[in-house]
């Protein structure tokens, strides 16, 4: 991964182009737009970051400028239904409706930081192209400036195929020549009344165009270019989709250069053998005192040392009439993947891709416990890899079961040697630089 974020100068007759990057949501939809930031302005380009103000403090840290916008669709983790969707996995017919009722939800709260971002390309000019996830359609700002958008696939799943079914949720298995079809599902939640109002009403544009997959097309009917931020080594790709969507490795951040370790974390790693990290990032749930539990009870059994984060919650921090964790264990919030997952003897985690990639940077052993969504595709491609033992389900996650698969994380010499195969692979990738590649080659064009 690269360790550098100072600029690099430009190309002769090159020109430096504002290049305006909107992302919305949690640290993993928001972290590959920052990566692809610090590559740009390290290739001379002005790269602005529109993304909520929590990450504020982060870009500047790259010097990265930045410009806040609505943080709403993040709310709603913090509501007692999100948390209760997560917990269940979007098993079952409830599942699915609980789940469609959030969806139209967002797509609601989803009209005010576009609104924010409409502004900030208004009021900042000379954008020459937008940058977007495929979860948050900032391409109609692109078509008010009249300048292109690119699409950021942070997931496969989104751009149809004959190839295999949808991995942006379990879906029974089906024959190949319906696998197109399980992707209805992604295409209806792109569908929104509230969108196309705020598109026609408020920045006076026409109305779409081009029927299901409207929003992977320009005005003109050409296909937008999607960039997706994983490895074609760990996710299949279909060849069919041709050069309008490249798959380019995972974009990594580089080490932010203020930061140091806390000493009780230095300390922890130098008094022994290296840990285990056990964390579920964003996956809040209902669970998180349970799962602290769990988790503890886990650890003791199997007798390694561990490093847990907390995150957003979805595994508690001790309470306040709790027993003493015991030495074995540390307790942070956070820390930055790539500088703690080296360090750690195996990784427990959710499997968000920015997680996944990170620990397959990493060459470390996975323990997966999916809760929803993509989370169960990645799972099962880590199992496939030869990198993960089987996964467990977040909503049938019992001790005794997390701790036989600490225990053969940190044991099996094949999980051990395959992870560390494959991050030879996915470092030699170098995502976030084939990204800018492909945005200077096919968007930003240097002038003659």
């Amino acid at each position: 991964m690269p360790n550098e974020s100072g600029p690099e100068s430009l190309g002769v007759g090159a020109l430096p182009r504002k290049v305006l990057l909107a992302a919305c949501g949690t640290r993993g939809d928001v972290q590959p737009f920052l990566a692809l930031a610090v590559a740009l302005r390290r290739h001379g380009h002005q790269p602005l970051l529109a993304a909520p103000s929590a990450y504020a403090s982060e870009a500047a840290a790259y010097g990265v400028d930045f410009a806040a916008i609505d943080d709403g669709p993040t709310r709603i983790l913090d509501e007692t239904a999100t948390r209760r969707i997560i917990d269940d996995g979007l098993m079952g017919v409830r599942g699915k409706i609980a789940a469609a009722r959030t969806v139209a939800r967002l797509k609601h709260l989803m009209i005010a930081p576009l609104r924010d971002v409409a502004a900030i390309a208004h009021d900042h000019g000379d954008v020459a192209a937008v940058v977007h996830s495929a979860a948050f359609p900032a391409q109609h700002v692109a078509d008010m400036l009249d300048v292109p958008a690119v699409v950021v696939a942070l997931q496969p799943g989104w751009i149809p195929t004959d190839a295999f079914p949808c991995p942006l949720m379990p879906l029974p298995r089906v024959p190949r020549f319906l696998n197109r079809s399980t992707y209805a599902v992604v295409t209806a939640a792109q569908r929104s009344r509230e969108v196309e109002r705020w598109r026609t009403g408020e920045l006076g544009l026409a109305p779409r165009r081009h029927h299901a997959r409207r929003w992977l097309r320009d005005p003109e009917g050409r296909r937008r270019p999607v960039l997706q931020p994983f490895s074609r080594h760990i996710t299949p790709v279909d060849p069919a989709w041709g050069d309008a969507v490249r798959t380019t490795g995972f974009w990594y951040l580089p080490a932010r250069p203020d930061w140091t370790p806390p000493r009780e974390l230095s300390r922890f790693l130098d008094e022994g053998p290296p840990p285990v990290y056990i964390g579920f990032g964003s996956m809040t749930g209902t669970r998180a005192r349970r799962n602290h539990a769990l988790v503890t009870e886990a650890v003791r059994r199997t007798g390694v040392r561990a490093v847990v984060a907390t995150g957003w919650g979805g595994i508690g921090a001790p309470g306040r009439n709790s027993a003493p964790l015991p030495p074995n264990i540390l307790m942070i919030e956070q820390a930055p993947h790539d500088w703690l997952f080296p360090r750690t003897a195996a990784i427990v985690h959710h499997g968000g891709p920015g997680t996944v990639g990170a620990a397959l940077a990493a060459g470390r052993p996975q323990v997966l416990c999916p809760h929803m969504g993509d989370q169960t595709h990645w799972s099962a491609r880590m199992r496939a890899l030869g990198v993960a033992p089987a996964p467990l389900t977040a909503r049938a996650l019992t001790a005794p079961r997390l701790a036989e698969a600490i225990t053969t994380a940190v044991t099996d010499r094949h999980l051990a040697h395959r992870a560390n195969e494959i991050s030879r692979l996915v470092r030699a990738e170098d995502g976030v630089e084939a990204a800018v590649d492909s945005l200077l080659a096919h968007i930003l064009p240097t002038p003659t």
